[in-house]
């Protein structure tokens, strides 16, 4: 399956969801070749994460994040030459 470059930005609204979301993490850290972590004052955090995988290892690691009570999350794909 050919692989993809992308981002996915990421709203943490719920710090309960933060153990969850870094076990996601670790279980998908063969795609995930880059993160940033913006803490806010507001008590919201954007998490952006730069990822090169399938499309599928790349749907399972966003859709894990979406079912997260707290977590909104975005992503882009990109065709990797």
């Amino acid at each position: 399956m050919e692989k993809r470059i992308g981002t996915a930005i990421i709203l943490v609204e719920n710090r309960e969801s933060v153990r969850p979301l870094n076990e996601i993490f670790s279980n998908h850290s063969d795609i995930i070749i880059g993160r940033q972590g913006l803490p806010r004052s507001n008590g919201q955090n954007i998490i952006s994460l730069i990822l090169e995988g399938t499309t599928d290892r790349i749907s399972s690691l966003t859709g894990h994040l979406g079912r997260l009570k707290g977590i909104q999350v975005k992503s882009v794909l990109l065709k990797n030459k």
